[in-house]
């Protein structure tokens, strides 16, 4: 079977170019992520269907309390006893993927986030489901590549393609999905890129088209477009929004730092569980994605029709506290979210980001109007779309994805300006306190983030295996010169390391050094190599990333550099060299285009 396979792939090579092979892998990749994005959201409705839809909706009920944690405790069970992995912070992973491991990506994340997203959700995890749809997307694309044989580079696209794939599918947003993996996944837009990207995009939404129909995702009706009078209420929704993403973005990791420090899946559940719970009982609109309330606030027009979302909470029949009612909401969401996903929960922050944005623009029209600023109202609904393009702007520090997710989302393309303004706003309040995203943070304290400068690219993409020399034998402080001279005989190396009896590093020899003696067999035994040796300038770690082993090279001025593990044991040298080889070899494949 293997060998037929390996003729199909020469013959592949043989018969069809690498960028019309590619087209076709984007084609494959685009639909197979379209069918999972749609399986994914049918699963979530029947889940949420068959336990809710005998809820009364003028009181809370007291399954609030109890589906949130069985749903966690099924997906945790799910974790660890079948997929036996990390799934959570799907996006993330991505950017790690390209970052640190060529791009690729275990194959059960072509399925075990759709499953544990689907349980967590449709049980009520107040998370979204886009996350998980789009690590399934990469993940298709990176083992569909690897299957094919395809190199680092096609792999790396690849990825994007399924990532792209699952905004345009799920979303019905095709340019949403192209500008998200670029501003995102940070992917190079090139003439190589753009076509598979393309095709991705466009399948995965036209497949979604055919089977839900035309009709965009959200019921959005415009009354009233772009003025002119209304640029000071933009520009401060912006910041407002601006504001809110770095609130989220801050108290989300304040939690997960929290949480971090428990010990114990159990533990973790009983803590995230009981919170997510209190939460959905008295905020129902916590409860899953929230999509449903986003649709209250962009179809009401009336006191009446925005005091629905007050059904099934402890709020029910006091719409004249609707206003501190979603002010708690935009308080209290960062933390049903972290919860849920700190307690074993799968699923990411593209809804909440929605979900939040909608809120936080209807509750500035509200205190706007309210106030008569300006002498200048403005229409709730349409702030509150205007909103939902802020926070996502902000949290994800994706202006452009923001614009077009937005105004494909709902249909509001007569909203453009006031969409990029808003935008804008957001992405320039929060870089402000917040140099990158929610995704990139953590890699990017570790050095591990893929940016667009090429320079900085190069080098999270070189890793300390691919120039690491490994070295085995070392010498010991009491050896004498005739040991050494014997391994400098039987190596290629110039400089040697010297190491006690736990293997840590204490010394190093050059060539250069003990040249007068290497030749004089009289002194051969008067000299050890404790005499001999020289404490080493500096110690890489295993771990360093590149830019630290290049600064080390420059700061010391040595040629080569010796490592060592964690514990401190030495493991072998890298040459600079070889480092600025690779360097240059790497920048000439991602520059070749």
């Amino acid at each position: 079977m293997e060998q037929m396979f390996d003729r199909l792939i020469i013959w592949r090579r043989h018969y069809f170019k690498e960028k019309r092979f590619m087209l076709f892998l984007a084609l494959v990749v685009g639909v197979l992520t379209a069918m999972a994005g749609l399986l994914l959201k049918w699963i979530i409705e029947n889940i949420r269907h068959l336990l809710t839809n005998q809820f009364s909706v003028s009181e809370s009920n007291v399954m609030f309390l109890i589906y949130p944690v069985l749903g966690i405790w099924l997906t945790s069970i799910f974790t660890r006893r079948v997929v036996r992995d990390n799934i959570s912070h799907g996006v993330t992973q991505i950017l790690f993927a390209i970052a640190r491991k060529q791009s690729s990506i275990k194959a059960h994340n072509c399925w075990s986030s759709l499953i544990a997203s689907a349980i967590t959700i449709g049980f009520g995890g107040s998370v979204g489901a886009e996350a998980p749809i789009v690590l399934t997307g990469s993940a298709i694309g990176s083992n569909l590549g690897r299957l094919f044989r395809m190199d680092s580079k096609q792999l790396m696209l690849l990825v994007g393609c399924g990532a792209a794939g699952a905004i345009a599918g799920i979303f019905k947003a095709p340019i949403a999905g192209l500008v998200f993996v670029l501003e995102v996944l940070m992917i190079d837009l090139t003439m190589f890129s753009l076509l598979p990207l393309l095709v991705s995009c466009v399948t995965a939404a036209g497949i979604t088209f055919a089977i839900t129909g035309t009709d965009t995702m959200f019921d959005f009706v415009l009354d009233e477009g772009f003025a002119v009078q209304r640029f000071p209420a933009y520009i401060l929704l912006g910041i407002m929004c601006g504001l809110v993403s770095l609130y989220f973005t801050r108290t989300m990791n304040g939690i997960e730092n929290v949480f971090r420090r428990m010990q114990g899946p159990y533990t973790k559940l009983a803590v995230g569980g009981l919170a997510l719970s209190i939460l959905i009982y008295l905020f129902p609109s916590l409860y899953g994605e929230g999509y449903d309330f986003i649709e209250l606030l962009l179809r009401g027009n009336t006191e009446q029709d925005w005091g629905t979302v007050l059904n099934q909470s402890l709020f029910y029949g006091h719409n004249n506290l609707l206003l501190l009612y979603l002010v708690l909401v935009i308080l209290f969401k960062v933390f049903a979210s972290a919860s849920t996903n700190c307690a074993g929960g799968c699923g990411g922050i593209f809804a909440p980001s929605l979900f939040l944005g909608c809120i936080s623009g209807f509750v500035f029209s509200r205190v706007w109007n309210f106030y008569g600023l300006f002498n200048i109202s403005v229409v709730e609904k349409n702030f509150a779309l205007l909103g939902m393009c802020g926070l996502m702007s902000g949290v994800m520090h994706a202006p452009l994805t923001g614009i077009f997710l937005i105004a494909e989302l709902t249909g509001g393309y007569e909203l453009f300006m006031p969409l990029m303004i808003v935008s804008v706003c957001a992405y320039l309040t929060i870089v402000f306190f917040e140099p990158h995203s929610i995704y990139a943070m953590r890699l990017a304290r570790r050095g591990e983030l893929l940016t667009h400068h090429k320079d900085h690219a190069v080098l999270t993409l070189m890793s300390m295996d691919s120039v690491l020399d490994r070295y085995s034998k070392t010498l010991n402080p009491e050896d004498n010169l005739n040991a050494l001279i014997q391994q400098i005989a039987g190596s290629k190396h110039n400089v040697f390391p010297v190491s006690d009896a736990q293997h840590h590093l204490i010394g190093l020899i050059s060539i250069d050094d003990i040249r007068h003696l290497m030749f004089r067999t009289e002194l051969y035994e008067q000299f050890t190599v404790g005499q001999l040796m020289k404490k080493p300038v500096a110690l890489l770690s295993t771990h360093d990333s590149m830019e630290i082993v290049v600064r080390t090279f420059g700061r010391t001025g040595e040629q080569t550099l010796p490592v060592a593990d964690y514990e401190g044991h030495f493991v072998g040298f890298i040459s600079k060299s070889r480092v600025f080889t690779l360097y240059r070899q790497m920048m000439a494949d991602i520059s070749n285009e």
